[in-house]
């Protein structure tokens, strides 16, 4: 049976992962920065520390065959580093390729890097991303996670172990938080939203397609050696999305006819383009091939996606089972 070493293990994909490993009785070893003050059910952690400097991985790497690479430093909304070039670089590259060439010299057979649909860019027009397209990203974060690619196949080129690159567009669930979680607040105050114009189309994969489609990742022979868009496989308009968490939530999308050029225009004044290009803009992903060549269907739909990513805000404090 497969042994799995888990990085970034209390992110909100990790944790799902784990979560997932432990119900379905798969051998893992979570990592983490730190320790919890309390130890999770499972396997106990293992607390790499700073990635950003050297990391002995051979004690969590011992009797694993699988990596799923999840540990990275994300996109930051108010960048407060002086060089983010740097500060991406030492995290999504060289901390990466650390644990790589460490994962080859303890016999890991396939290594999954969790990239970002950053890589492609930041906006589509015509067609949905490809993963064979030419990488064009627009920021720091971007361009990290393009580097570690490029790095990590060079390194499975050399070293012979199979590599899986996964690109996931925007991931919502429980335990959602920046941008996704402001939208489900501002959705559930009942304020009017300018946006019932917007006429865009975004992908985007909910927690628990996500990890179902990276544990296919982790068995599945055809998925080795390949670059994977992953999606709901059902794109959304920005108005779509919030109807959607509205009827989740049981109450009305309250949305207001205001011209998508006088919502840019009034962003660019405020210094706030690129924020608004998050809302505005078209970002799809093409899908197919992992439908296709990997014969996956998302297990959840768009509703109840919606329905899980909603349930903390509606019972923030739910009573423990007696």
């Amino acid at each position: 049976m497969e042994k799995l070493l888990v990085t970034g293990a209390t992110g909100l994909v990790g944790a799902s992962l784990c979560h997932t490993l432990l119900a379905r009785g798969i051998s893992f070893v979570p990592c983490v920065r730190k320790l919890p003050s309390t130890q999770s059910p499972g396997p106990a952690m293992f607390e790499t520390g700073d990635l950003s400097v050297a990391v002995d991985w051979t004690p969590a790497l011992a009797g694993c065959t699988v990596v799923v690479h999840l540990a990275a430093r994300v996109h930051m909304m108010q960048e407060q580093a002086a060089d983010p070039e740097a500060v991406y670089r030492a995290m999504n590259v060289d901390a990466t390729m650390r644990l790589a060439e460490q994962a080859a010299a303890q016999g890991v057979r396939r290594f999954i890097f969790v990239s970002s649909v950053k890589v492609n860019g930041e906006h589509t027009l015509s067609q949905p991303f490809r993963a064979n397209d030419p990488p064009a990203p627009e920021d720091a974060y971007g361009r990290s996670k393009l580097a570690a690619e490029l790095a990590l196949q060079a390194w499975a080129a050399r070293t012979g172990t199979e590599l899986v690159i996964v690109r996931p567009p925007l991931v919502y669930g429980p335990g959602v938080r920046a941008n996704f979680l402001r939208l489900m607040q501002l959705v559930k105050s009942g304020v009017p939203l300018p946006l019932g114009n917007v006429r865009n189309s975004r992908s985007v994969v909910a927690l628990g397609n996500l990890v179902d489609f990276l544990l296919l990742c982790a068995s599945h022979p055809g998925a080795a050696g390949a670059t994977w868009m992953v999606s709901d496989n059902r794109d959304l308009s920005l108005p779509e999305l919030i109807t959607l968490i509205a009827t989740a939530m049981g109450r009305p999308a309250r949305l207001l006819p205001v011209p998508t050029g006088l919502l840019a225009a009034g962003a660019s004044l405020l210094g706030r383009r690129a924020a608004a290009g998050r809302l505005l803009d078209s970002l799809q992903v093409d899908v197919r091939p992992a439908l296709d060549r990997l014969g996956w269907t998302p297990p959840l739909d768009v509703e109840t996606g919606i329905r899980l990513a909603v349930a903390p805000l509606l019972n923030p404090y739910p009573i423990a089972d007696q």
